[in-house]
C-alpha cells in the first residue's frame, strides 16, 4: 500500500512561526501510512499575474509550489490570522494553484485548513477565509477537518505544539477525519 502525500503551506513567513511549529508537528504525528511534506517558504513566490503564468516562463518558485500540490494526495493549509482573514503569502499560492483554468492543481484536490493564533478563537476567520478561496479555487474542501489552537504566542511560549499533548489529540482527530475524507471519496 503507497502512502498518502499531504502537502502542507504554511501561511506565515516569520521565523519562529508558531504555525510552522504547529506544521512540524503534525508532520511528527502523522500516521505510518501517511507522509505529510512542510513545503518551503511561500515568501519566494511572486505575487500571481497573468502576464508572468506562460507556460514555459513560469517563475520556478510557482511552477515547483505547482508539481508538488500535483503530485499530493491532499493539501493542508496551516493558517496564522492576519486582520481577521488569511496572509497574503498562503492566498497568494492559492492564486498560483487556481491556474491554468481548468488544469489547475487544486482542481478536486482534497484540501484541508488548520492553524493557531494569538486571538482567542485560533484563527478561524482565517481559516474560514482559505477554506472558502480553495473551495472558489476548484479544491474539494474537507469541511469537517478543523484545528484551531487559540492563545498561540502565550501557549507555544515555552511549548512547541508536538509536545502540547492537547494539540496532539487534536492532531490525531485530524487525521482521523482525513482519513474518513479519503476513504469517501474512494468510494
Amino acid at each position: 500500500m503507497s502512502k498518502n502525500t499531504v502537502l502542507t503551506l504554511v501561511g506565515s513567513l516569520r521565523a519562529g512561526s508558531t504555525n510552522q511549529k504547529l506544521a512540524e508537528a503534525i508532520q511528527l504525528n502523522a500516521p505510518e501510512q501517511v507522509e505529510v511534506l512542510i513545503h518551503d517558504s511561500l515568501g519566494n513566490i511572486p505575487l500571481y499575474n497573468e502576464d508572468i503564468d506562460v507556460e514555459g516562463q513560469v517563475p520556478a518558485a510557482a511552477a515547483a509550489l505547482r508539481a508538488a500540490a500535483n503530485d499530493a494526495d491532499t493539501l493542508l493549509l496551516v493558517t496564522p490570522e492576519h486582520n481577521g482573514t488569511v496572509p497574503a503569502s498562503l492566498k497568494n499560492a492559492i492564486d498560483w494553484l487556481s491556474r491554468p483554468y481548468g488544469a489547475a492543481a487544486l482542481s478536486g484536490k482534497p484540501t484541508a485548513v488548520v492553524g493557531t493564533a494569538f486571538g482567542q478563537f485560533g484563527g478561524v476567520w482565517a481559516q474560514d477565509e482559505a477554506r472558502k478561496a480553495v473551495g472558489i479555487a476548484g479544491a474539494q474542501v474537507l469541511a469537517d477537518v478543523k484545528l484551531a489552537v487559540p492563545g498561540s504566542m502565550v501557549r507555544f511560549a515555552e511549548v512547541h505544539p508536538k509536545d502540547d499533548a492537547e494539540v496532539v489529540e487534536q492532531i490525531k482527530g485530524v487525521f482521523a477525519a482525513l482519513e474518513v475524507s479519503r476513504t469517501v471519496s474512494a468510494a
